[in-house]
C-alpha cells in the first residue's frame, strides 16, 4: 500500500512542476511567432517607408532607393530571427559573433564586388552621367545604356557592348560629351603659299553662315591658326548643340571641300611613297 500511495505522488509531483514549464514554453512559442509575424510585416513597411523617403531625394536613382530599401528589410529581418532565437534560449551574442565572423571572411573574398558596388552607389548617388550620354569612361568611348550596382554597360559608335566594372569607372577621370548643352568645334583647313588667303577666308565664311545649326553664340571664328613647312593653316571655330557636332563637322568638311575644288584653291599634298621592296622603288626613292 505505501508503494502504491507513493506512485501517484511522484506523478503528481512531476506533473506539477511540468504544467509550468509546458505553459513558459507554448507561451515562449507564441512571443516568438508574433515577433517573426511582426518583424516580418515591420520589414515589409520599413523597406516601402525608405524606398518612399529616398523618392524625395532628387540624386537618388531608382536603383538605389530598392538597394537601401532591401538593405533596411534584411536588416530588421536578421533582428527579428535574433529576437526569436532569443525566445528559445540561444545565446545571440555567440550567434552575432559567429555572423560577424562570417561576414568578415565573405567581404573578404568579396573584395573586388564589394568595391564595384560602392563605386556604383556612389555613381548613382552623384550621376557623373545618365543613360543616353556619350562619355569616356576606364578607357572606353560609347553611349551610356545602362548604369548598374556592378558594371556600366556602354555602346560603341559601331555598336558593339562594352561592360565595364565601376570600380574602374569611378577610380578614372569620366569625360562626359553629352552633359553640356553646347560643344565646340575647331577644323583646320590647309591651302598651299600663294592662294588669295582673303578669298578662302570669305569662302569659309560664307560656308560657316550657311549653316543653321551653327550658333550665332558665342560668335564663330575663321581666321588664319598657323604658317607651317608646306601650306598656310585655317581656322574654323563654331558652337553647335551637343547632339549636331559630329553632324555639322561632316557637313563642313563635305562642304569646304567642294567650295576649295570649284574655286580653284590649292590644298597641298604631302609626298607619298610606296617602298616594295622593288628595284625600281629603290631607285625613285633615291632619286
Amino acid at each position: 500500500m505505501f508503494t502504491n500511495n507513493v506512485l501517484p505522488e511522484q506523478i503528481a509531483t512531476h506533473l506539477n512542476a511540468l504544467v509550468p514549464l509546458l505553459v513558459a514554453s507554448s507561451l515562449s512559442i507564441v512571443y516568438a511567432l508574433l515577433i517573426l509575424v511582426i518583424g516580418i510585416w515591420f520589414s515589409g513597411k520599413a523597406r516601402q517607408w525608405t524606398i518612399g523617403a529616398l523618392r524625395r531625394l532628387p540624386n537618388i536613382d531608382a536603383t538605389l532607393q530598392g538597394f537601401f530599401g532591401s538593405i533596411v528589410r534584411y536588416a530588421i529581418i536578421i533582428f527579428t530571427m535574433l529576437a526569436v532565437l532569443a525566445k528559445f534560449g540561444v545565446q545571440t551574442a555567440s550567434l552575432i559573433a559567429v555572423l560577424g565572423a562570417a561576414g568578415l571572411a565573405v567581404g573578404l573574398a568579396l573584395q573586388g564586388t564589394l568595391s564595384n558596388v560602392a563605386a556604383g552607389v556612389m555613381l548613382l548617388i552623384f550621376r557623373p552621367f545618365r543613360a543616353g550620354h556619350y562619355v569616356e569612361v576606364g578607357g572606353v568611348a560609347g553611349t551610356v545604356k545602362e548604369l548598374t550596382l556592378f558594371t556600366t554597360e556602354l555602346a560603341t559608335a559601331d555598336n558593339v557592348q562594352i561592360i565595364v566594372p565601376n570600380s574602374a569607372v569611378w577610380g578614372q577621370p569620366v569625360k562626359n560629351f553629352s552633359h553640356n548643352a553646347t560643344r565646340r568645334l575647331d577644323l583646320l583647313f590647309r591651302v598651299s603659299y600663294g592662294t588669295d588667303l582673303g578669298k578662302a577666308l570669305n569662302d569659309l565664311k560664307r560656308i560657316v553662315d550657311g549653316e543653321t545649326r551653327i550658333l550665332k553664340t558665342p560668335e564663330p571664328l575663321v581666321s588664319v591658326a598657323a604658317l607651317g613647312d608646306i601650306s598656310v593653316d585655317l581656322l574654323v571655330r563654331v558652337w553647335t548643340r551637343a547632339g549636331d557636332l559630329e553632324s555639322v563637322k561632316f557637313t563642313l568638311l563635305r562642304d569646304v571641300n567642294e567650295r576649295f575644288r570649284t574655286s580653284g584653291i590649292d590644298v597641298p599634298t604631302l609626298p607619298h611613297i610606296v617602298h616594295d621592296g622593288s628595284e625600281a622603288a629603290k631607285t625613285a626613292t633615291e632619286r
